[in-house]
């Protein structure tokens, strides 16, 4: 960062430099050259001050003449809502310091989000995996699931078949650009006992040969078709 003795010039207490003698304050020397096609004029960067067009007469103790020290500096960032993975914000003046009072570089921070426990990112939109039992699949009920901003109550209708996608909307991420909100997608799982007790294994024996419990055509067509889209 800029030495605060000199104020970034180099020059002890930020006065002790005088006019370059070489380019007289302007920072490039001029050559004429004499060619077959008559006089040339060229200009190049004073070699003298490096075209900053004083000289330092007594160097900066503190930053021995170079205008810049290292140091760290804490910084508050403002983080845009929906930023996502990859993303890159720029800080205007908070890179590197330039040497002699020039020009300070910007400071580059890269994004890179945590992963939630619970909730995965598609875009703007936040998937949750809704595992049911074999019981509320069928008779239906009411089940907590988390959001970005804390948890809702949700319905679940009787008859829930696996893979089915509930939709909250707007209850996703916004758009970085502000061009609307993502929905909560939920989608349904249900689990199937790895273990069952005699009496647990009686009892579905006996709903096995019910019509309710065999599934039918269309129950059929829509799985078909769910599964047939996740090759499309």
């Amino acid at each position: 960062m800029a030495c605060s003795h000199c104020k970034g010039t180099g020059a002890d207490g930020g006065t002790a430099y005088e006019t370059c003698s070489t380019c007289k304050g302007s920072g490039v020397v001029t050559r004429v050259m004499n060619t077959i096609l008559g006089h040339m004029q060229t200009q190049s960067t004073c070699p003298a001050c490096n075209g900053e067009g004083r000289s330092v007469t007594r160097k900066c103790s503190h930053c021995s003449g170079e205008g810049i020290v290292r140091e760290e500096e804490v910084i508050a960032i403002n983080i845009p809502a929906g930023v996502a993975e990859g993303m890159q914000l720029s800080m205007s003046g908070k890179g590197n310091a330039a040497r002699h009072g020039g020009i300070n570089g910007d400071l580059l921070v890269l994004v890179e989000e945590e992963q939630h426990p619970e909730l995965f990112r598609d875009d703007n939109d936040v998937v949750y995996n809704l595992l049911l039992s074999v019981s509320t699949a069928a008779l239906g009920g009411n089940v907590i699931v988390p959001t970005i901003d804390g948890k809702v109550k949700v319905t679940i209708e009787p008859g829930t078949q696996p893979g089915k996608v509930l939709r909250l909307k707007n209850k996703g991420l916004p758009s970085v650009n502000r061009y609307g909100t993502g929905d909560l997608l939920i989608n349904i799982s249900v689990y199937i006992p790895e273990k069952l007790s005699d009496s647990e294994r009686s009892t579905l024996a006996k709903l096995e040969n019910s019509p309710n419990f065999q599934p039918g055509k269309s129950v059929k067509e829509k799985i078909f078709n769910h599964f047939r889209k996740m090759f499309d």
